[in-house]
């Protein structure tokens, strides 16, 4: 009955004085919700841009053609090198920290026509295992595989923006398209990857590699064994820098330069690119939750000052209350469930705004790079932490103040 009473008084003082107990509310709805919601967008960049990485593959590495200085450190003296078929197999036989390795061929000089329209897009030649390592979902048909690659077959998959350029509106799988002329049969359509035209895999056609070869080679330098580059996967995520170290000993043993000449590589760690981007996501999180915090902080600082104004005005109330028996106890429990429930409710409207604020977000749409902002469990329970420490600061302080006054002093008080 004593708490019930003492709730009671609580919402009474609360509602005499409802535009000093909005605007407290106020401030400590604001800090909470702005913490959660600056935390929820850095980690929707997080996430969006991890999920843009994806949709290239999961843990993929580049190696392309580059130019090595003949003189070291002197890149005027340089030559050009290409990555060849022998590259390939010696990476494959010769670098254990590499799960998974594949040479492209890739031509962007090649006409592409079927019954319904044509276009120029990119031809790639690739063997099976490529899907390995790049993200290749289908929506349609199959992947190329081993008896295409060994008897060198006329078939081909095509990505999503082909399909639309080619077959608008019609099947693909079955009919055929022609390649400067010769004639393959679409046995698989590429799922889209990616959002617009970000990813060029959307409008690419996919023959076998040894077919490829045979019909559209890349000469470079007299070469007609020489490739577009090399994708490669390493057999962990956390070995990525030693797959990477080795893959280059390989290059620069065969192209006669040496392997730690930093000027000599084009390559391309999408492992390594993602732990700097998310470094940057950490410190970007950091900062918004630390402007976050600081305006709770503020917030909290709001009720202790209303709450030691509160005791201010009522010392008469106290001194009263306490000649008429009122314990200490008492008149702690009562100004420290005041603080306490300010605090509280003003985090509870402040969460409620930032989830509505995020769940109208997951309503705009897919954004490249960019997912809707969730409110994640890390930035819920620092929130919630933060509160607690709010709301014990700002009833606690005060309440014992209120509970220590003496009667006759707080009843001569004016």
């Amino acid at each position: 009955m004593m708490f019930f009473e003492i709730l009671r008084q609580m919402l009474r003082t609360l509602w005499a004085h409802k535009l000093r107990s909005f605007l407290t509310m106020f401030g400590i709805a604001w800090g909470v919700g702005s913490l959660l919601l600056l935390v929820g967008l850095g980690e929707g960049f997080r996430s969006g841009n991890r999920r843009e990485m994806n949709s290239l593959g999961e843990d993929i590495m580049f190696v392309f053609p580059a130019r090595a200085p003949a003189v070291a450190g002197n890149m005027s003296s340089g030559r050009s090198y290409n990555l060849t078929d022998q590259d390939y197999y010696d990476i494959a036989r010769e670098a254990p920290h590499v799960r998974a390795v594949a040479p492209v061929l890739s031509r962007l000089d090649i006409r592409e026509v079927s019954d319904y329209g044509n276009t120029n897009g990119e031809v790639s030649g690739v063997p099976p295992h490529y899907s390995a390592i790049r993200y290749l979902p289908l929506t349609a048909g199959r992947w190329l595989n081993e008896d295409d690659e060994s008897q060198k077959r006329m078939v081909a998959v095509i990505g999503d923006e082909m399909l639309k350029n080619l077959f608008p509106g019609r099947p693909a799988v079955g009919n055929t398209i022609l390649l400067d002329g010769i004639r393959f049969q679409v046995i698989g359509v590429v799922q889209r990857v990616g959002h617009g035209d970000d990813n060029s895999t959307n409008n690419r056609v996919f023959l076998p590699f040894t077919t490829m070869r045979q019909f559209f080679p890349l000469t470079k330098d007299g070469q007609e064994v020489a490739v577009s580059f090399i994708n490669y996967r390493p057999r962990i995520r956390q070995e990525h820098a030693l797959a990477r170290e080795e893959v280059r000993k390989v290059i620069a043993r065969n192209h006669g330069f040496d392997w730690q000449n930093e000027d000599a590589f084009e390559d391309w760690d999408t492992i390594k690119n993602a732990e700097t981007v998310g470094k940057i996501f950490d410190v970007m999180d950091l900062f918004l939750g630390g402007v976050g915090l600081v305006t709770l902080t503020l917030g909290a600082i709001g009720i202790v000052n209303i709450m030691l104004v509160a005791v201010s005005e009522r010392t008469r109330e106290i001194g009263l209350r306490k000649a008429l028996g009122a314990t200490n106890r008492s008149i702690l429990l009562q100004f420290f469930l005041e603080g306490a429930f300010l605090t509280l409710m003003s985090g509870g409207i402040g969460m409620g705004g930032a989830a509505l604020l995020m769940f109208m977000m997951s309503g705009v749409g897919e954004v490249p790079g960019f997912d809707p902002p969730t409110m994640s469990f890390m930035s819920a329970t620092l929130a919630i932490g933060t509160l607690a420490i709010a709301g014990i600061v700002a009833g606690i302080y005060p309440a014992r103040k209120a509970a220590m006054l003496q009667p006759v002093d707080a009843l001569r008080a004016e």
